[in-house]
């Protein structure tokens, strides 16, 4: 065809092609004699299929596959399979022993439970989205399971496979869920879920009655819980190491699977466990601990380029443990945010399934900075708030650092006969070291007593360090270029991956390593080779360590963490110039250690010690030469 002129002997070739394709499919049809004998076959392997299942012990598994496919294909098939899952194929269930659903929800959750099984198969969060603005979805499309294992009847079933009776009911304002596996009208098996408005905790109940005769009690039994964690941030990695199972256990203990590698653990007296997603839990607490669990952990994250979907598949096997033939147990199931605040209403140590540190550092970030930033972020956006809480925490440590400036003051008077001493004794070290230590405790000033101080803050930071990575409060907020303070902030891409460092560029961590090494350079620069002695760390060294390590570490951490500690060493420099240009007047400093060296100064046990000790090995050494 040229332009719009009409083609004929194009036209004359695709009806060629076209029948000559139309004759080939007719020729290898199959003829009427084969389509006789496919059916015959067909119709045999049916009928040796059925004598198969009428002979066979099938366990409840298989008979319940089987089931599947007799009821699409012949209801004589269903009744005979009926009778082989014994009690449990009660006639009652059959209206909805098939993939039906139930939903409860509430302006928080929503929760779809299944017939088959009884168990939630869909979590949704109402009011959160994932890095990417999808639903935050903790159970959904089979990544979760929750299977009572026992036996009937010499058999062992497991209820996932069986298929439950709904009845969706009120109870005031709360929507109330049944779920039964009936044995007969009055004998069943049931799961109760209650959820109230407003509420990420919903109450759930497993009981039995009227089984005695078919349950049998004398076997163990199980509850078996599964679940495996979706991946919600934007950092799989990042999300992955704040992703654990922790759990309650023998009253008040509480311990937590590794959070990388396989872990696994035997607990008694389990009262609640976290399959915990970061920001998000899934939780199951019951008020009769559980006599013996199974816990266990896989890490799914290998390699952050491949393993995208999930990031952890947890484990929980049950015992239970029947009461004159029958289960009875109230529990509960939590599937909400990882928010401290929430947790802590419940009153059941729940704040212990946060990473929030231990010993002091958890109590600094529970009585202080949890409810000074919970208030500030109350009224203030999540990005001031982070500064003002900075600010307060500053202001509040500065006398402690006013003592650690003082201290590094007088060692900058010192310097020049500190020089001197190295100097006069520069083929001795120990003579200086002895010398040295003479000095700092005639005039008042010691090296140590400028490490003091900065200890004494070492709580309080390290605190914040573990809460800011957990403070659902920052979740997806913005401040200037940082669209989310809880994951890492991005102001260039890289087209390939740098191996620790990530394959971006963050902003915050680059102004925090900044202000780091400023202040750094302020407070070691002053005083470094007065402290330099021998035996010593070197000083200069850790002045460029500890900014390198922010950059390259922090460069996939929170951003609000980093905004923290750039705001805090910012504060810290003027702090510091403050002191020294107001406050700090040197040449008091030289009057009042020239008086100090003039009245005679009382040595501690610890210093008494350590001076008889070098004076020992500066004898020891002469000895030697001799």
């Amino acid at each position: 065809m040229d332009g719009k002129k009409f083609d004929l002997n194009s036209l004359i070739g695709f009806v060629l092609i076209g029948g000559i394709l139309i004759w080939m499919l007719y020729l290898n049809g199959p003829t009427e004699e084969e389509i006789q004998a496919e059916k015959a076959k067909t119709e045999a392997a049916a009928q040796a299929e059925t004598e198969t299942l009428e002979k066979e012990d099938v366990t409840l598994t298989e008979a319940t596959e089987e089931f599947s496919v007799a009821n699409q294909q012949d209801s004589l098939a269903l009744e005979k399979l009926q009778n082989r899952l014994g009690s449990f194929a009660y006639s009652g269930t059959l209206p909805s022993a098939e993939e039906n659903t139930t939903v409860i929800e509430n302006d928080v959750l929503a929760l779809t439970v299944s017939n088959k099984g009884g168990y939630i198969i869909e979590a949704r969060l109402k009011k959160h989205k994932t890095f990417d603005s999808i639903p935050v979805y903790l159970i959904k499309d089979g990544n979760a399971s929750l299977n009572l294992q026992f036996s009937s009847e010499n058999r062992l079933l497991n209820s996932k496979e069986l298929f439950f009776e709904p009845e969706l009911t009120k109870n005031g304002e709360n929507q109330v869920l049944t779920m039964r596996l009936k044995s007969d009208a009055d004998a069943y098996i049931e799961y109760r879920y209650e959820l109230a408005p407003g509420e990420y905790m919903l109450d759930f109940s497993l009981k039995s009655q009227g089984l005695s005769g078919v349950m049998d009690t004398s076997q163990p039994m199980y509850l078996d819980w599964r679940l495996k964690g979706y991946r919600h941030a934007k950092s799989i990695s990042y999300e992955n190491r704040y992703s654990r199972l922790t759990y309650e256990f023998e009253g008040d203990d509480h311990s937590k699977l590794s959070a990388t590698g396989e872990d696994d653990d035997l607990e008694k007296d389990v009262s609640w466990m976290n399959f915990r997603q970061h920001f998000f839990s899934s939780m199951l607490l019951t008020d009769t601990p559980f006599e013996e669990v199974a816990l266990t952990s896989v890490d799914l994250v290998e390699d952050e380029d491949i393993d995208t979907v999930f990031t952890k598949q947890y484990g929980a096997k049950m015992l239970l443990a029947p009461k004159g033939g029958a289960l009875a147990y109230n529990m509960n199931m939590y599937y909400g945010p990882t928010d401290y605040q929430i947790f802590k209403k419940y009153d059941r140590n729940l704040d212990e399934a946060m990473p929030l540190g231990w010993g002091i550092f958890g109590m600094i970030n529970k009585y202080i900075i949890i409810p000074l930033f919970g208030m500030l972020s109350g009224w203030l956006p999540a990005g001031i708030a982070i500064i003002l809480l900075t600010v307060l925490i500053k202001l509040a440590l500065s006398p402690v650092q006013y003592k650690q400036y003082v201290s590094q003051a007088k060692m900058k008077v010192l310097k020049p006969e500190l020089d001197a001493i190295k100097e006069k004794y520069k083929d001795n070290k120990m003579k200086i070291q002895q010398e040295t230590m003479k000095l700092q405790n005639v005039a008042g000033a010691s090296p140590l007593k400028g490490c003091l101080p900065a200890l004494l803050q070492i709580p309080v930071f390290y605190a914040l360090f573990t809460f800011f990575p957990t403070a659902f409060d920052l979740r997806q907020k913005s401040f200037l270029w940082a669209d989310d303070l809880s994951s890492y902030d991005v102001i260039a891409e890289l087209p390939f991956r740098i191996p620790l460092y990530g394959d971006h560029v963050s902003l915050f961590p680059i102004l925090a390593s900044i202000a780091i090494f400023v202040y750094m350079t302020m407070t070691m620069g002053q005083s470094m080779q007065a402290q330099q002695q021998p035996g010593m760390p070197n000083m200069k060294f850790l002045m460029y360590l500890s900014p390198l390590f922010m950059l390259v570490f922090f460069n996939q951490y929170a951003s609000g963490l980093s905004l923290y500690y750039f705001t805090s060493n910012l504060i810290t420099i003027g702090i510091m110039l403050v002191i020294k240009n107001f406050i700090i007047d040197e040449e008091k400093i030289k009057a009042k250690i020239a008086v100090n060296k003039k009245k005679p100064k009382k040595q501690n046990k610890f210093q008494r010690k350590m001076a008889e000790m070098m004076e020992q090995a500066e004898q020891q050494k002469k000895a030697g030469k001799r």
